[in-house]
């Protein structure tokens, strides 16, 4: 598939996910059979101002050769002031934000906020295609509330734009994660944009790898955009790729603790054992839930400050 000059091999995206999406799980991602990773919610004003823990969100692993980073931002001042210091960092693509339901984003006018005024994202979209010289997408929703449904206008504005790519959450802001994800309407989006070049990425609810062949075929997209259902399940990218075609897979208990193992140790590499260790606790109970022995193992994965800590859990696992 390509996005504007860029092929991937696959169709399936590790989504960006504020608090989980830093460069240890996108490489992981990577290595399970993700085609991309988008970074986590960057504020441009952040960026723009220097914030060494926005900086910090742009952190690449070592054969990270195509990061896609998402900003957001109320409107084009802050991403003017930013762009300069975002492309040294040499993303091959930008993602627009404005779909982030979460107060503190949205009562900035930033995020699902962008959805009320159009014409603001119209013009950080223009100025990023203009000056980044980069493929720009946009992730947004289906509208603010129920009363407000405006994704079909929202999109012919981003692509008018020049918009790459188009990401639809199938909910609306007021929905925030709740309810059940609309994929009748990223039906609508994609054949609404079919034959314009712009790809539709659909987002929601996609859980399994069958949620993710089964949004591909009943929509028509162009893509799936995973988040929660990769929290723990990067694996979920490999399945998917190999479902496609037939074939079924799934990892083994001996995947799972490997993987996990691995996880850390890249966390432990990039923000020391202490960090990384209370940073993993979110990671590992996702990994895992579901299995013989996750009652005890997430009771010290709980309280794990250290990595003979996690290797007693995952030991618990049967």
């Amino acid at each position: 598939m390509t996005i504007g000059p860029l092929s991937f091999n696959s169709t399936f995206f590790l989504a960006p996910l504020a608090g989980y999406t830093d460069a240890p799980f996108r490489q992981v991602a990577h290595e399970w059979g993700a085609a991309a990773a988008v970074s986590e919610m960057v504020s441009a004003e952040g960026l723009a101002r220097d914030s060494a823990n926005t900086e910090a969100l742009l952190k690449r692993y070592a054969e990270d050769e195509a990061l896609i980073v998402q900003l957001f931002a109320p409107d084009v001042d802050p991403v003017m002031r930013c762009l300069d210091k975002l492309m040294k960092h040499e993303p091959v693509m930008i993602d627009l934000n404005c779909g982030c339901p979460v107060p503190k984003v949205v009562k900035t006018g930033a995020g699902s906020a962008l959805m009320k005024t159009p014409e603001k994202m119209h013009e950080i979209v223009s100025f990023l295609v203009k000056e980044s010289g980069l493929p720009v997408s946009v992730k947004f929703r289906l509208g603010w509330d129920a009363s407000s449904i405006n994704f079909i206008s929202f999109a012919a504005c981003a692509a008018d734009a020049g918009a790459s790519m188009l990401t639809l959450h199938a909910r609306t802001r007021s929905q925030g994660y709740s309810g059940n994800a609309d994929w009748s309407q990223i039906k609508v989006l994609a054949d609404m944009m079919k034959g314009s070049g712009v790809r539709v990425f659909a987002s929601g609810d996609v859980f399994t790898a069958d949620d993710a062949i089964a949004v591909m075929r009943q929509t028509g997209c162009d893509g799936v955009m995973i988040a929660r259902g990769a929290m723990g399940n990067p694996f979920i990218f490999k399945e998917a790729g190999l479902l496609t075609n037939g074939a079924r897979w799934e990892p083994s208990l001996q995947d799972v603790k490997a993987t996990m193992s691995h996880h850390l140790d890249l966390m432990i590499d990039s923000f020391g054992e202490r960090i990384a260790c209370r940073e993993m606790r979110k990671h590992a109970v996702h990994y895992v839930k579901g299995r013989p022995g996750a009652v005890k193992a997430k009771g010290l994965i709980n309280n794990a400050a250290s990595r003979q800590d996690y290797e007693e859990a995952l030991s618990l696992l049967a």
